[in-house]
């Protein structure tokens, strides 16, 4: 206790008897009267037999039915709900690990741009389209000449890939590996089954990212000009 606490006085000493005297009547109040404690179990009897007489009425057995209906009904309910909250949930489950269900559709190729006139010759690489079939073509020179696909060629550009403009040079490496990957992208047709073919890829060097390049190519090549057909759909 601190000092504050009124009953405490700071000292220790001899402690004092003090009498208290017994209130009026207390002993009485202090025991039960036998009339209280008989009256108990007559009070409990009473009670229950209030309760069966109150079963007893025709009124009182419907309120109970109803009751027992409701609580019924609000069971079913809930397992109703249940039951369609688990299907919904198993069958998005479902959904999710279907192969290919989550995935977002994959960009179509570009389709074939064909020329108003050919052939066409000293094209720049930038400029070919898909499509676009080249007569004795060389990947290393800064001009091509581009004929009609019915003609004889040696080589066709089949998919094109761009990066944006903002993007940082991602590497000889990369460019490789997208150029691959732009190759899988290129539907032929059945004609390709005909010739000896090789895909080439085009890419852009560090000299020319910087003027702005930002295309990668895929060719399909045969050796001399033996192709004679499109061979993209």
């Amino acid at each position: 206790m601190s000092d504050n606490d009124p009953s405490h006085d700071g000292e220790r000493g001899p402690a004092r008897a003090v009498a208290v005297q017994p209130e009026p009547d207390s002993a009485e109040a202090a025991q039960v009267r036998p009339s209280e404690a008989q009256n108990g179990p007559a009070r409990l009897k009473s009670l229950a037999g209030s309760v069966r007489s109150w079963l007893a009425r025709p009124e009182a057995r419907q309120t109970l039915l109803k009751a027992g209906f409701l609580a019924a009904l609000l069971v079913v309910g809930g397992l109703l709900v249940w039951l369609l909250t688990s299907l919904l949930a198993a069958a998005t489950m479902q959904s999710a690990n279907r192969p290919g269900a989550a995935a977002a559709p994959s960009a179509a190729p570009p389709a074939a741009s064909p020329r108003p006139s050919l052939p066409l010759a000293s094209v720049s690489p930038l400029d070919f389209r898909v499509g676009d079939c080249f007569k004795d073509f060389d990947p290393e020179a800064s001009k091509s000449t581009i004929v009609a696909c019915t003609s004889g060629h040696s080589a066709q550009l089949v998919a094109v890939t761009h990066y944006a403009d903002s993007d940082a040079y991602p590497g000889r490496e990369a460019l490789k590996t997208r150029a691959r990957e732009t190759c899988q992208t290129a539907a032929l047709t059945e004609k390709s089954n005909v010739y000896n073919l090789t895909y080439r890829l085009a890419y852009p060097s560090t000299a020319s990212w910087a003027k702005g390049d930002r295309r990668v190519d895929c060719y399909v090549t045969a050796s001399g000009n033996i192709i004679k057909a499109s061979l993209l759909p």
